[in-house]
C-alpha cells in the first residue's frame, strides 16, 4: 500500500518550526549569508552615517539574521528587508524573503501589498543612488538612464521571486489537494472493501440458512412420518399382522425416499467438474450452492407415497396437498381439507412455499399432537392465497401412546422465512380450544 499524506506528514519532524532538518539547514545558511552580506554592506552605511563601524556591522549582521525565521513570519523578513533598502543592504534578503512571502498560504492582498511596498522602496533607492552615481561622474549617460535602471533593477528584484514563489506555492497546494484526494478515496476503498465484506458474511449467513430450511423441508416430514409409523407398526404387530405388514412397507418406502432425497441434497453440494474437494470448495461459490440445494430440494418431494424418483417433476405444488393429507391419514391422523374460490395456478415459488407450510404444519401436527383432529383450509382470493392448518388438541390416550419426536425449532422459523420473503403474512400460536394454529398468506404476484 502506498503511503497517504497523513503517514507522510507524520513521518517527518524537524528543529522548532521546521518539518524537516533539510529545510533547516538551508534556512541557517541563508540566514548566514545574509548576515555576512548585511554586516559587509554595513560597514559603508557605518562611513555614510558617521557611527562607527562596528555599529554598522553588528546592525547589519543582526538585520541580515532575521531571514532565519522566513518560514514562520515571512512578512516580518519583508518589512525588516523593506526598513534596511535605504540603507543599501539586505538585497539577499528581500529576494528570499519575498520568495518566501509569494509561495506562502497568506492572502494575495497582503503579498501584493508588501510586494508593492518593496518594489516602490527599491525603485527610490535605486533612482537615488543611480543618480548619485552619475553626478559623481561615475556614468556618463543621459538623464534618461536613472529611471531607466531604476525601474529596471527595482523589477527585477521584486517580480522574480513573487512569480516563482506564486508558482512554487500553487504547485505545493496543487501536490496537497491531490495528497488529500487519494487519501479520501483510499479510505473511500477501506470502506468499501468493509461494506463487500459484511455483505459477503451476510450473504453467506443467508445461503447457510436457506440451505438447511431446504434439507429440513425436505427430510423432516418424511422422517417424522416414518417415526409415527413405526410406533403404529409397534403397537399393531402382534394384533393386525396384515396392517403391520402395511405400515413396515410404508416405513420402509418413506425411508428409502428419504435416503435418496439426502444424498441427492449432500450430491449437489459436493458436486463439481472433476476437480478434487479443495478446489472445488475454493471455486464454487456459496451463493451457486444455495440454488442448486434449493432446486434439489424442489424436485425431491415430487411424489411421497407412490415412491417416484426426485427430480422427475418441477417441485411440489398446491396440486399434490390432497396426497400429502393421504400421507397423514395413512398416519393415523383425522385431516380434512376445504378449498374456498377458484383454484388457479401460481408462480412456482409461491405454490412451493404454500406446500412447504401445509407439510411442516402437519409435521408438527404429528410430533406435538399426535392423533389430533387437523383441519386444513386453502383460500384463493383475488390477489393472495391464504392457508391455514389447525389441529385440535390431542386426546389422552393419543398423547400418552405417541411417538417423541425431537424437535430442533426450526420449522416454524423456516415457514415464517418462506412467507416473508414473498411479502406475505405468518401468523401461529396455540388456540384457545387447546389446539395450535398456522396461518399465512401470499401475495399472488
Amino acid at each position: 500500500m502506498t503511503t497517504t499524506g497523513e503517514d507522510h506528514a507524520t513521518a517527518r519532524g524537524g528543529p522548532g518550526w521546521w518539518t524537516r532538518w533539510r529545510s533547516a539547514v538551508l534556512d541557517t545558511g541563508l540566514a548566514a549569508g545574509s548576515a555576512v552580506e548585511c554586516g559587509a554592506e554595513g560597514v559603508r552605511f557605518a562611513h555614510d552615517a558617521g557611527i562607527p563601524a562596528a555599529v554598522g556591522v553588528v546592525f547589519g549582521v543582526l538585520a541580515g539574521s532575521a531571514l532565519i525565521v522566513r518560514r514562520k513570519w515571512p512578512i516580518a523578513v519583508v518589512l525588516v528587508s523593506i526598513a534596511i533598502t535605504p540603507a543599501q543592504m539586505g538585497y539577499l534578503m528581500g529576494i528570499v524573503g519575498l520568495y518566501t512571502l509569494a509561495a506562502s498560504e497568506l492572502p494575495r492582498r497582503i503579498i501584493g501589498s508588501l510586494a508593492g511596498m518593496s518594489f516602490l522602496g527599491m525603485l527610490i533607492v535605486m533612482f537615488v543612488r543611480v543618480r548619485q552615481d552619475m553626478q559623481r561622474g561615475t556614468w556618463e549617460l543621459g538623464d534618461w538612464f536613472v529611471p531607466f535602471a531604476s525601474i529596471s533593477i527595482a523589477v527585477g528584484m521584486t517580480a522574480p521571486p513573487v512569480l516563482l514563489g506564486m508558482y512554487v506555492g500553487a504547485r505545493r497546494r496543487l501536490m496537497e489537494s491531490l495528497r488529500e484526494r487519494a487519501d479520501s478515496l483510499e479510505r473511500e476503498l477501506q470502506l468499501l472493501a468493509e461494506r463487500a465484506e459484511e455483505r459477503a458474511e451476510w450473504a453467506r449467513g443467508e445461503e447457510r440458512t436457506r440451505i438447511a430450511r431446504e434439507m429440513h423441508d425436505v427430510v423432516a416430514h418424511r422422517v417424522s412420518l416414518m417415526v409415527v409409523h413405526a410406533a403404529a407398526l409397534q403397537a399393531v404387530a402382534r394384533k393386525d399382522p396384515e396392517k403391520a405388514v402395511k405400515n413396515a412397507a410404508l416405513v420402509g418406502d418413506m425411508g428409502r425416499q428419504a435416503l435418496t432425497e439426502l444424498r441427492e441434497m449432500l450430491g449437489v453440494l459436493r458436486s463439481g467438474d472433476g476437480r478434487d474437494a479443495r478446489e472445488r470448495a475454493a471455486a464454487v461459490p456459496l451463493v451457486a450452492v444455495g440454488v442448486a440445494a434449493a432446486a434439489a430440494a424442489s424436485r425431491a418431494a415430487d411424489d411421497e407415497v407412490a415412491g417416484a424418483v426426485p427430480g422427475a417433476g418441477d417441485g411440489p405444488c398446491l396440486s399434490d396437498v390432497d396426497e400429502l393429507l393421504g400421507q397423514s391419514a395413512a398416519a393415523g391422523m383425522a385431516v380434512d381439507l376445504s378449498v374456498e374460490g377458484e383454484t388457479r395456478s401460481y408462480a412456482a415459488e409461491i405454490e412451493q412455499t404454500a406446500y412447504r407450510v401445509v407439510q411442516e404444519a402437519l409435521t408438527n401436527v404429528h410430533k406435538h399432537a399426535a392423533g389430533a383432529k387437523t383441519h386444513v383450509r386453502l383460500a384463493h382470493r383475488v390477489s393472495e392465497i391464504a392457508m391455514q392448518v389447525e389441529n385440535e388438541p390431542p386426546p389422552e390416550l393419543a398423547s400418552a401412546s405417541a411417538a417423541r419426536l425431537p424437535s430442533g425449532g426450526n420449522g416454524l422459523v423456516g415457514m415464517r422465512e418462506r412467507v416473508l420473503a414473498l411479502g406475505g403474512v405468518f401468523v401461529s400460536g396455540p388456540t384457545d380450544a387447546g389446539g395450535f394454529r398456522v396461518s399465512a398468506v401470499i401475495p399472488a404476484a
